[in-house]
């Protein structure tokens, strides 16, 4: 367990901080991927450019249309609001593309400058997004919390060596990875618990 206060809150964005409805069963059948495959790592492994390149096109359409109806997490928007009000540094890191993520942040007012999708960096479960925001924080990553709802965002945090705080999701299925805070609702977490006092 960690000692230290949290200096840094990277969150992902669906299913975290915004509500999301994509049917990922429909996304892989209208594109031939296998279900028990990750979408993204399956178009990026399509040989034949058009029909990987219509593959991308579909899945960033799927993307939009579910951005439009997107609203904030149920107490998700007090919390970063008591984060910045301790002037806690933020971001996020999303498997989304830019232009979706672009919606949802502008239409929720979205607090957050520092975002960075699949196009910025290789996409979760890879750390490469999270370690680019610790360099840029200045920030030793065990001093940052990564939050999320997925197996691939508790796989990020911990390949970055960051602290993984899971949002609803049972990691217990995936016992070779460490989960650092369990919560079901924002309204749990006591920002003086974990965030150092002035």
């Amino acid at each position: 367990m960690y000692k230290d206060p949290i200096k840094g809150f990277i969150f992902d964005l669906d299913g975290t901080l915004v509500t999301s409805e994509l049917n990922f069963t429909e996304i892989k059948e209208n594109i031939g991927c296998p279900l028990d495959e990750d979408v993204l790592e399956y178009i990026s492994q399509i040989q034949d450019d058009h029909r990987r390149k219509a593959a991308e096109m579909y899945v960033v359409e799927m993307e939009l249309k579910d951005a439009l109806n997107a609203t904030w997490i149920c107490g998700a928007q007090c919390f970063l609001e008591q984060l910045h009000a301790h002037s806690i540094p933020m971001a996020i890191v999303t498997r989304n593309c830019r232009s979706a993520t672009s919606v949802k942040i502008n239409n929720n007012h979205i607090p957050i400058k520092l975002v960075l999708t699949r196009e910025d960096a290789p996409s979760k479960p890879d750390p490469t997004a999270l370690q680019l925001i610790a360099k840029e924080w200045r920030m030793e990553p065990s001093d940052i919390v990564y939050v999320g709802d997925y197996i691939y965002d508790i796989q990020a945090a911990n390949r970055a060596n960051m602290r993984a705080w899971s949002f609803g999701f049972d990691a217990q299925g995936y016992p070779q990875n460490k989960v650092d805070k369990y919560f079901d609702s924002f309204t749990e977490l006591n920002i003086n618990e974990f965030v150092a006092q002035k």
